[in-house]
C-alpha cells in the first residue's frame, strides 16, 4: 500500500479532533458533579461539540474540459480504492458539477438535481433542504460494476429544443469549433446536461473526517451557474486549477482563471493550488530524464508567466499514471507521476486550514464558559473569606459583635434583593432594545429588501439602472447591519453599566459581558458584492437578457445574503442568551452564600454551633473550593493543550513514522 500524506494529516487531525472532545466532554462532567454548570453553560458546550463534529473543508478542483480534473480527484483522494470513482474518461464527462461527501446518518448514495430546476429563482442550498425534488440512486459498496454504473449517470444528457435551453439559461455554442456552450446538433436539437448538480455520499477516511471535494466542470457550468462561482468557489479552502501539459494554458483557461479563481473574487490567494497535468505525454524514451524534467520545468515557468503566479506554486503531475501506480502498487511509478508533491501540498493548505475552523469555533465558546465558572469559584472563595474574617472578630460569649454582624450580613442581603429588583427593571430596556437588534437582522426585514431590491430591477429599463439597482441593495443590506451593530453597542453598555454596579456594591468580579460584532457580516457582505461585481465583469451586461440577470443575481447574492443573515440571527440569539449568565451566575452564588451566612451566625448566637466547629468547617470548604479551582484549572489548560494543536500533531506524526 503506497502512503498518502493527506490520509496521513487528516489521521493526525481525526486523533488531534478526538483528543480536544474528550477534554471538553470531561470538563462538561466535571462542571455537572461540582454544581458548577447550568443550562446555557451545558448548552453553549453542546455547541462546542457539535462544531468539533460538524466542521467541514471543502476544496475544489476547476478546470476546463479534457484536463483530467475527475482522474487527478480520483488519484489524490480514492487510489487506495483500487478503482475509479469519478468517470473519466476522454472528451466532456462530468457535466454538471459533483460534491463528494460523507454523512454518517445515510447509506451511500448519489443525488442529482434535474437540470429543470433551473426554471426556477431556486438555488442550489436551497434544494437541498429539500429530498424530494432530487433522483436518488443507492450505491452498492459490494458491487464495484454497480457503484461504476451509477457514477456514470452524472455525465447523462438529453437533448431539447433551442428555445427550452434559452429558457433554462443554458448557452448554445455559436459553432462546433468553439466550446463555449451546449452542442447544437445538426437537427436542430440542443445536448444538454441531464442534472443540475450531484451529491455523491460516500465512505471513505477523508470524507469522513470531514472533508467536501467539489468537482467543478468548465466555463460553462461557472457562467450559468453564479452560486458556483460567487458562494461554492469563493467558500472553498483551497482551490486546485488544473491545465493540461499537451495544451499548455488556453484562451478558454485563461478566463476560468482571472474570472472565477483569481483576480479580486475575494478567495485566498494561498489556497490557490495549479496543477499542469498529463505531464506523461512528455515522456519520451528517445530522451533522457535530465531532457524531459527540462521540458517540464520550461511548461511551469511559461505556466506561471502567463498565469502570474510563482513557480512553485505550480505543480507538474500525471494523474493517470498516479492512479494506475496507485492501484498496482508500483510506487516507482506514483513517484514518477509526480502526485507526491502535489498531495504535501494540498495536506498543508488543508489540516491547517481546518484546525483553525475548529479552533475558532471552539475556542471562543469555552474561554466564555470559563470565565463564568472562574468567576463562581472565586465568588465562593471570597464568600467563604468573608466569613472566616467574620468569625475570627467573635467570641462565642460576644453577643454584641454577633448581633452587629447578623445586622450587616442581613443588610446586604437586602440590598442585593433590592439591586435585583431594580435590574428587573433594566430588563425591560434590555427587551426593547433586543426587539430593535431582532427586528433590524430579522429574515423577515431582509426579505421585504430582496423583494423591493427584484421590483425596482425588474421594472428598470436600462443596463445602467439595473446595476445600480443591484449596488442600491447591497447599500441597504449595509445600513441593516449598521443599525444592528449600534443596537449591539447600546446592549453592551448597559449590560456593563449593570456589571460594574454589582461590582462596586456586591463585590462581584469585575467581569466584561461578551460583545457581538457584525464585522464578520460586513466583511462577508463586502467580500460578495466584490465577487458579484468581478462577476459582472466576466460577462456582457449588454448582451445578456434582463431576467437572466436578475435571475443569477438572485441565485448567487441573495441566497448567501440569506445564509449570512440567518448565521448573524443564531450568533445574535446565543449572544443575547448569554450575556448574562456571568453575572446572573455569580450574583446567585453570592446571594445563596449570603444566606448560608446569615444562617450560621443565628446558629452561633443561639449557642446551637460552638464557633470552633463553624471555623472548621468553613476552612474544610475554602479547602475544597481551592481544590475545585485548581482541578478546574488542569481542565481548561488541557483544553488550551489541545486547541494548540500544532505541536500535538508533530509529535503524532514522528511517533507513527517511527
Amino acid at each position: 500500500m503506497i502512503d498518502n500524506r493527506i490520509e496521513q494529516e487528516f489521521d493526525a487531525y481525526g486523533h488531534w479532533r478526538s483528543d480536544l472532545k474528550s477534554s471538553i466532554v470531561s470538563f462538561r462532567d466535571w462542571l455537572t458533579e461540582q454544581k458548577l454548570g447550568d443550562v446555557q453553560t451545558e448548552q453553549r458546550l453542546d455547541q462546542a461539540l457539535i462544531g468539533l463534529r460538524d466542521d467541514k473543508l471543502y476544496v475544489a478542483f476547476v478546470a476546463e474540459f479534457s484536463r483530467g480534473k475527475s482522474e487527478l480527484i480520483n488519484a489524490t483522494f480514492f487510489g487506495q480504492l483500487g478503482r475509479r470513482v469519478l468517470p473519466s474518461s476522454a472528451g466532456r464527462t462530468t457535466m454538471c458539477p459533483t460534491e463528494l461527501i460523507y454523512e454518517e446518518d445515510s447509506p451511500a448514495h448519489i443525488q442529482l438535481l434535474p437540470i429543470e430546476t433551473r426554471s426556477t429563482y431556486t438555488t442550489i442550498a436551497e434544494y437541498k433542504t429539500d429530498p424530494d425534488e432530487w433522483s436518488t440512486i443507492a450505491l452498492d459498496l459490494d458491487d464495484p460494476d454497480q457503484v461504476s454504473e451509477a457514477l456514470d449517470s452524472i455525465t447523462e444528457v438529453k437533448l431539447v429544443s433551442q428555445d427550452q435551453a434559452r429558457e433554462l439559461g443554458l448557452p448554445i455554442a455559436r459553432d462546433t469549433a468553439h466550446d463555449d456552450g451546449m452542442r447544437l446538433r445538426a437537427d436542430g436539437l440542443v445536448e444538454i446536461p441531464r442534472w443540475r448538480h450531484a451529491v455523491i455520499n460516500f465512505p471513505h477516511p477523508l470524507l469522513e473526517q470531514g472533508l467536501v471535494i467539489l468537482d467543478t466542470p468548465g466555463l460553462n457550468a461557472l457562467g450559468i451557474e453564479p452560486e458556483l462561482t460567487i458562494n461554492m468557489l469563493s467558500a472553498a479552502h483551497a482551490v486546485v486549477f488544473i491545465l493540461a501539459a499537451d495544451a499548455g494554458v488556453t484562451k478558454s483557461d485563461l478566463v476560468v482563471w482571472r474570472d472565477h479563481i483569481s483576480g479580486d473574487n475575494g478567495s485566498s490567494k494561498k489556497g490557490q493550488l495549479v496543477v499542469l497535468n498529463k505531464i506523461d505525454v512528455l515522456w519520451d524514451e528517445l530522451k533522457d530524464r535530465v531532457e524531459v524534467d527540462h521540458e517540464i520545468l520550461r511548461q511551469i515557468s511559461s505556466t506561471a508567466r502567463t498565469l502570474d503566479v510563482p513557480e512553485e506554486n505550480i505543480y507538474p503531475v500525471s494523474a493517470q499514471k498516479a492512479l494506475l501506480g496507485k492501484i498496482k502498487g508500483d510506487q516507482t511509478l506514483v513517484e514518477n507521476s509526480k502526485i507526491l508533491a502535489l498531495e504535501d501540498a494540498l495536506a498543508n493548505v488543508l489540516v491547517p486550514r481546518k484546525r483553525d475552523i475548529v479552533r475558532e469555533n471552539v475556542e471562543s465558546e469555552i474561554i466564555a464558559i470559563t470565565d463564568t465558572i472562574r468567576g463562581m469559584v472565586e465568588q465562593r472563595l471570597k464568600d467563604v473569606h468573608d466569613h472566616l474574617s467574620e468569625l475570627d472578630n467573635l467570641s462565642s460569649n460576644n453577643m454584641e459583635v454577633i448581633e452587629d454582624i447578623m445586622s450587616k450580613v442581613r443588610s446586604d442581603k437586602e440590598n442585593l434583593e433590592k439591586n435585583l429588583q431594580r435590574f428587573q427593571a433594566t430588563r425591560s430596556i434590555f427587551s426593547q432594545l433586543t426587539h430593535r437588534l431582532y427586528e433590524g437582522l430579522s429574515m423577515a426585514n431582509l426579505e421585504r429588501m430582496i423583494a423591493q431590491g427584484k421590483k425596482e430591477m425588474e421594472t428598470s429599463l436600462t443596463t445602467a439602472g439595473l446595476r445600480r439597482n443591484m449596488v442600491g441593495f447591497f447599500d441597504e443590506i449595509r445600513v441593516a447591519m449598521a443599525a444592528a451593530t449600534d443596537q449591539a453597542n447600546e446592549i453592551q453598555a448597559l449590560m456593563e453599566g449593570v456589571y460594574k454596579k454589582f461590582h462596586e456594591e456586591h463585590g462581584i468580579a469585575n467581569v466584561k459581558p461578551r460583545r457581538f460584532s457584525t464585522k464578520r457580516y460586513q466583511r462577508e457582505l463586502k467580500r460578495l458584492e466584490d465577487r458579484h461585481e468581478h462577476f459582472l465583469r466576466g460577462m456582457s451586461m449588454v448582451m445578456t437578457e434582463q431576467w437572466a440577470l436578475i435571475r443569477k443575481f438572485h441565485e448567487s447574492v441573495v441566497s448567501k445574503t440569506r445564509q449570512i443573515f440567518e448565521r448573524a440571527n443564531r450568533d445574535v440569539d446565543n449572544w443575547l442568551k448569554t450575556i448574562m449568565s456571568p453575572m446572573e451566575s455569580q450574583v446567585r452564588e453570592h446571594q445563596m452564600q449570603l444566606r448560608r451566612r446569615l444562617e450560621s451566625i443565628k446558629r452561633i448566637h443561639k449557642a446551637s454551633d460552638t464557633l470552633e466547629d463553624r471555623t472548621a468547617e468553613l476552612h474544610l470548604v475554602r479547602e475544597g473550593i481551592a481544590e475545585q479551582n485548581l482541578r478546574m484549572q488542569a481542565l481548561t489548560e488541557e483544553i488550551k493543550r489541545c486547541l494548540d494543536g500544532e505541536s500535538w500533531a508533530e509529535n503524532y506524526r514522528l511517533e507513527n513514522t517511527a
